[in-house]
């Protein structure tokens, strides 16, 4: 006789599961949201300039970006303050960490924000309302550390242990952010995987426009192409950001007279010459090519 045997029959079933997923999924399907999205968003691009300020929170000088290691830091302390509040005598630690971890909430939404704005809006639906949930926990928090500094260690814990609860939900929502949609991670084509080591016939260099970028496809890859004078310049071309067509994108020269490329979604900007990060919200440099013209006048291609 043959027994069926229900290997989900302890823990979370594979149908509340797949419930929760399917929810989180249908957030990036939420239109409703998209009004209070569009005043937000503009709101945070008229503020948050292209400049020093805005590389530095989307995480430019350190290649990627800033906010999810910065989030870390509130979670780690506010889940140490809860163990803390599980155990007698941890008062006056508990109420520290609390305190901490609000101080450390600060750059944590900045950054937070000015990846928020940069981001397509199916992934700006989701991150509202992971937005809303980490905000309600820092509310809640907030109103923890109150409660623990006037003596009201009751109300304190309390509001801890519901600012863990949203915390944890907004937590989830981060993670379908950048494990689902990609938000965060490199979306150029990696060419180490996709183009075998060696040189390659592109196209004819005569048939390059002169200052113009276009796009030329290498096997699976779409390449960014650009050619001044006998100089030619070849990038992967999709933006690492959220793979915009750098072809499309406008050519600018930046203070060291360098030409660089801006993509026409988001406004990343990167040098032709390596595809090294000039302006964010890109983080990830874009992979470059090495070129060479053949005495037959065929453009050669190799990855660096």
């Amino acid at each position: 006789m043959n027994r069926r045997v229900n290997i989900f029959r302890r823990g979370t079933s594979p149908q509340a599961t797949a419930r929760l997923a399917d929810a989180t999924e249908g957030l990036e399907h939420a239109r409703a949201l998209d009004r209070p999205i569009r005043t937000l968003s503009g709101a945070v691009r008229r503020v948050l300039r292209p400049g020093p300020v805005k590389d530095a929170l989307h995480g430019v000088p350190v290649g990627h970006p800033a906010h999810p290691p910065l989030t870390d830091v509130p979670m780690g302390l506010w889940m140490s303050a809860a163990v803390l509040d599980l155990m007698p005598g941890t008062r006056r630690a508990s109420q520290v960490l609390v305190a901490a971890g609000l101080a450390g909430a600060v750059p944590t939404v900045l950054t937070g924000i000015a990846d928020w704005s940069a981001l397509h809006r199916e992934q700006q639906r989701v991150g509202l309302v992971h937005a809303a949930g980490t905000a309600t926990a820092s509310m809640l928090y907030s109103a923890s550390f109150v409660a623990r500094y006037q003596g009201r260690d009751a109300a304190g814990r309390a509001f801890g242990f519901a600012g863990l609860g949203a915390l944890v939900a907004g937590a989830y929502l981060g993670g379908h952010l950048a494990f689902r949609q990609a938000a965060g991670a490199s979306h150029a084509d990696q060419l180490a995987h996709l183009v075998p080591l060696g040189w390659h016939d592109l196209c004819a260099v005569e048939d390059l426009p002169d200052g113009w970028p276009v796009s030329r496809r290498l096997g699976y890859i779409d390449l960014f192409v650009l050619r001044r004078g006998e100089e030619v310049h070849v990038l992967a071309d999709r933006c690492s950001h959220l793979a915009g067509p750098l072809h499309q994108g406008r050519i600018l020269t930046d203070d060291e007279d360098d030409a660089c490329v801006v993509c026409p979604w988001h406004g990343s900007t990167f040098r032709v010459a390596d595809g090294s990060v000039v302006h964010g919200p890109a983080t990830a440099r874009q992979p470059s090519f090495e070129t060479r013209v053949t005495e037959e006048g065929t453009l050669q291609v190799r990855p660096v």
